[in-house]
């Protein structure tokens, strides 16, 4: 890894040429090492949370390398297939999951196991072509235990949420491994009927009940079903909506409709017994799913306990809704998933308090020229074993459209604090593609651009670290959409690149490696997360008397919280209700 600075431009008249060589002289370039040849066309890439292995999309299927050698151990390869998305977790120390997507839309789920790859089940088969079901996304929850994919079926979009045998998955895997042993010329998989996954939930979009509009004030107090008033509300909004368009925007509108796209993030339980010390040799099982659909304003929250058995017609209801005043753009979930975040229309951001079931913060950002378009929480420091009783500060980093990034700082009883980071880009190279938060490096966040410009910057102060550079006649590939990933047990940057065409006669894809230890800019920002800390902050599952247990300790232990946060609201009122006033009377004595 070297360190180089650029050189001053020869022509001292030229005195902003000069200013710009200046401040990118302040700013160290750091570069990567060119690590190995990727296989040809691979599309996508991920790591393991143990940093041991690293999945592979690429044109005839996939494979799985070993993060340290970076060698092949394992391949499945399938003529005619593309894998478009790929995801690898740990079950236990010799057996991974992946899922992944082809560009078919055919979703499928794979274990690897002592080097090597076993199929266990296609999500989405498509037997009947009239019918074909596509897969849009589909995300596998830490551990292996649960997966959720998004369906699109002749203009109808859903989520399904499946929870995975897991345990007997592990011992149809060592039977088959036992079986190989004994008969090492026996075809693998041939003959295995691996245990069927369960679809816990299939979630739709809400639909507002009949009969259920807004006309005015007195219906809104009558209401007594909060859900079905919010879903009515919201669509009285849409509605309005509607009738304000002009009869060709409606046509237009109509015509480039598209099916709702959701967002769903797992949750992990985010309250715990003190002193438990139980379920700290695994990753913490998710208790629920939040789900949002595109043009909503509102928030759900399904557990996955409460899944109706015997009843897989019946839709199921949220546990949960957390409604919003403007339409949500985009979310992020805090590594403990105790906080949500929502980008909301009208450059709002909203963070939910799971904990306390009540928004943490309502701020508004300085970003009406442009609407949302990704945010991403940042890591301010290690967690502490209290971190779900503490007076929480969270920080967010909000992308615009426009290429803006703010970064919001907010607390339940302090002041919010929002910047704008960056200038709006003129050159549409200049724009951010990704924003992501480094959990092994101190509030610092990598920023990628279109031209394939790379950065970490230091969110609280505001201010650039460095920038990342690929090797010499080299360069991203796909700066638009990068494939990379970040190893957080190594601490590095694994992405994709390519050798200018120019210089080898013909573009080779090729993997770069950053490795943040061995730079001494880098190594004052470096902290480690204990191998235990996620689990010892969480639970499996707790019943519904533990649940109301903990609720009431929480309660009494934020005490303080809550009153400081009482406080601060009524000071807020009263501020507001003494400049209207003063607006009052400065209109009355004109």
């Amino acid at each position: 890894m070297s360190t180089s600075t650029r050189k001053r431009t020869p022509d001292s008249n030229m005195k902003a040429a000069c200013s710009t060589e200046n401040s990118m002289k302040k700013t160290p370039t750091l570069e990567m090492q060119r690590a190995t040849q990727l296989p040809e066309s691979t599309f996508c890439l991920a790591c393991s949370e143990d940093g041991r292995f690293l999945s592979l999309g690429h044109s005839r299927g996939f494979s799985v390398w070993c993060a340290s050698s970076l060698l092949c151990t394992a391949e499945w390869l399938q003529d005619g297939i593309e894998m478009t998305s790929i995801q690898i977790t740990r079950m236990t120390e010799t057996a991974y999951l992946l899922g992944t997507v082809d560009n078919m839309g055919v979703a499928r789920v794979f274990a690897y196991h002592c080097e090597s790859i076993h199929l266990l089940s296609v999500i989405n088969s498509m037997e009947n072509i009239n019918k074909r079901s596509i897969c849009l996304t589909f995300v596998l929850s830490e551990g292996g235990d649960y997966g959720v994919a998004s369906i699109s079926c002749n203009s109808d979009v859903w989520l399904e949420v499946y929870h995975f045998p897991s345990e007997a998955w592990l011992k149809e895997l060592e039977m088959e491994r036992s079986s190989q042993n004994q008969d090492p010329g026996s075809s693998a998989d041939v003959d295995e009927k691996w245990s069927p996954l369960a679809a816990v939930i299939k979630i739709q979009p809400p639909k507002t009940p009949a009969g259920t509009e807004l006309d005015g004030p007195l219906e809104l107090l009558q209401k007594n079903d909060f859900f079905t008033h919010c879903l009515a509300l919201e669509k009285d909004t849409g509605s309005s909506r509607q009738r304000d368009e002009k009869p060709f925007d409606t046509e237009a509108r109509k015509r480039n409709e598209s099916p709702r796209r959701c967002t769903q993030h797992f949750l992990l339980p985010c309250v715990q017994f003190p002193g438990d010390g139980h379920a700290k040799d695994q990753p913490a099982l998710p208790v629920a799913v939040c789900v949002w659909w595109s043009g909503s304003h509102n928030l759900f929250h399904y557990l996955l306990q409460k899944s109706p058995k015997n009843k897989p017609d019946v839709e199921p209801m949220p546990d949960v809704l957390w409604p919003n005043a403007k339409e949500i753009l985009c979310s992020a979930v805090s590594r403990c998933t105790r906080f949500i975040a929502l980008g909301l229309d009208d450059a709002l951001v909203c963070v939910w308090d799971r904990l306390s079931g009540s928004p943490l913060s309502v701020v508004p950002v300085s970003a009406t020229d442009s609407a949302f378009f990704r945010m991403q929480f940042v890591d301010l420091g290690p967690e502490s074993a209290d971190d779900s009783q503490a007076a929480a500060t969270v920080c967010l980093l909000v992308l615009c459209k426009s290429g803006t990034i703010h970064s919001v700082t907010t607390g339940r009883g302090a002041q919010s604090c929002t910047a704008q980071l960056n200038e709006r880009p003129k050159d549409s190279g200049d724009i951010p593609t990704v924003i992501a938060s480094v959990p092994f490096l101190q509030s610092l966040t990598l920023v990628m651009q279109r031209n394939g410009k790379m950065s970490l910057k230091d969110v609280p102060n505001k201010t650039t670290v460095c920038f990342l550079n690929p090797p010499k006649a080299c360069q991203v590939s796909t700066p638009c959409s990068p494939v990379y990933a970040l190893n957080n047990k190594q601490q590095t940057l694994i992405i994709q690149g390519e050798q200018d065409s120019s210089c080898s006669g013909g573009r080779q894809s090729q993997l770069f490696v950053f490795r943040f230890g061995e730079s001494d800019i880098i190594k004052q920002y470096i902290i480690s997360h204990p191998d235990s800390q996620r689990q010892q902050n969480t639970l499996r599952g707790v019943t519904l008397e533990e649940a109301c247990n903990i609720y009431l300790q929480q309660r009494a232990l934020s005490v303080d919280e809550r009153n400081n946060a009482i406080t601060h609201s009524w000071k807020q009122l009263q501020d507001s209700a003494l400049l209207d006033q003063q607006r009052q009377s400065r209109a009355a004595a004109s």
